[in-house]
């Protein structure tokens, strides 16, 4: 009985968060960004991004450019879920509800993952889209497109933990969003910069494969691996916890 009730708990604040985001303009703000940017890569701006002018019927740009907007996207939906509650003293009641550190943190992991996929189902739009102006029509590598997609999907998981972590730190969101972007970027390419010094010789792979974008790139040739997968679980875990023993420290 009281595994049911807090589950009912926990998705009554999974649900407080989703609603919160889309109560106020910003939500709606933050994934139309997302998706505007996207687009412009695509079919505005002229280059070799623009699937018009490249020829070919596949969406890359989609899945280079994406990672990018989510350093930006990601740290904006997460800057607020424990920011807020620390700034308007709500925590204190949260912390009043039958929930241990990890359910609330889960709770809320949980949504900011949602909101992320909420923003990305609308990409669909651009699959179809490039599937019908093919020629033939539907000459699009799917396997690489649902790779990629499942790669950015992951991505997201590990951004949203870094954003929950670094919410906590701070009952400033600007600062929450700062601290995400700064970390998530290290995470993305800051391994594989790194890996390019002549220090490492041999062991330069391993520091690349440290980074997201080593296992990114991995699961964007469409092929899923295990290893990547674990990877995206390793690294989402490992800032839960830190985000536990900030929360723990402060309760």
């Amino acid at each position: 009985m009281n595994t049911l009730s807090n589950v009912k708990v926990a998705y009554a604040v999974f649900k407080k968060e989703i609603s919160s985001f889309f109560g106020t303009l910003t939500g709606y703000i933050v994934i139309s960004i997302f998706l505007i940017s996207n687009s412009l890569f695509l079919w505005v701006f002229p280059g070799e991004y623009n699937v018009l002018d490249s020829g070919h019927a596949n969406l890359d740009t989609l899945f280079f450019i994406a990672p990018w907007v989510f350093l930006f996207l990601v740290p904006a939906v997460t800057m607020r879920l424990f920011a807020e509650e620390k700034r308007t003293g709500t925590i204190e009641l949260l912390y009043t509800r039958p929930l241990s550190n990890m359910q609330i943190i889960l709770a809320k992991y949980i949504a900011g993952i949602a909101l992320v996929v909420l923003s990305l189902i609308p990409t669909l739009i651009f699959f179809i889209t490039v599937g019908i102006l093919g020629n033939p029509p539907w000459n699009i590598d799917t396997g690489a497109f649902w790779g990629s997609f499942i790669g950015l999907f992951f991505l997201a998981t590990a951004y949203v933990a870094i954003g929950v972590f670094s919410s906590t730190i701070s009952d400033n969101q600007v600062i929450a969003f700062l601290t995400a972007m700064v970390i998530a970027f290290f995470f993305y390419i800051g391994f594989e910069a790194i890996s390019n010094l002549s220090v490492w010789g041999v062991f330069s792979s391993a520091v690349e494969n440290l980074g997201i974008n080593a296992h990114y790139k991995s699961m964007s040739r469409g092929v899923i691996d295990t290893r990547d997968i674990i990877y995206f679980f390793a690294v989402s875990a490992i800032f839960l916890i830190f985000t536990k023993s900030v929360l723990s420290k402060n309760r």
